[in-house]
């Protein structure tokens, strides 16, 4: 075995770097567009990253690749966009708005929100079946619920939201952002 063929870089820097690139944001622009559902209770760039470092390492691992390096050179390059969107999406709310999803109303004053049931290609049967998970038999019981952007789903009952209310004073979505 030569280590320095397998240390070295097969393929050219800006290759590696601009090729790791457009992966990263074409899969990540494509999982946004399908939905949340699938990757329940993780979240959209941890899935992309996990998914992408393995591919990126088993080129090098399998010798797909000519080297360690280049496989090395792409995961770092993953790595690096997963920091910048999180970091923009902390420093940046417009940013956050767009590169991270938002929760989405299933159930609004007992009844569900058919609009985003659709979006999310979501049954009634499977949102009842949420519901009754968290001891809940009848969407009337259920003030709001939201699919969460990990694929969860948060439910605030009507006994919960007249707590809130007693307790602020207030609707319960004006104490979300204090």
């Amino acid at each position: 075995m030569n280590w320095s063929e397998t240390l070295m870089l097969s393929v050219p820097l800006p290759e590696l770097l601009i090729r790791g690139s457009i992966t990263f944001v074409l899969l990540y622009v494509l999982i946004r567009i399908v939905g949340r559902r699938e990757s329940a209770a993780v979240g959209l760039t941890d899935v992309l990253v996990v998914v992408l470092i393995a591919d990126a390492a088993s080129t090098g691992m399998l010798g797909e690749s000519k080297t360690i390096a280049d496989g090395f050179v792409v995961i770092v390059v993953i790595l690096f966009w997963s920091v910048v969107i999180d970091a923009l999406s902390f420093h940046f709310p417009w940013f956050s708005r767009l590169a991270k999803a938002g929760p989405k109303p299933l159930i609004e004053d007992g009844q569900l929100v058919r609009r985003t049931m659709k979006r999310e290609f979501m049954t009634r049967e499977e949102v009842m079946t949420q519901l009754r998970m968290n001891g809940i038999g009848d969407p009337s019981e259920v003030e709001r619920a939201y699919l969460e952007p990990n694929g969860s789903i948060s439910i605030v009952t009507r006994e919960e939201g007249d707590r809130e209310r007693e307790r602020y004073g207030k609707s319960p979505e004006s104490t979300e952002e204090q």
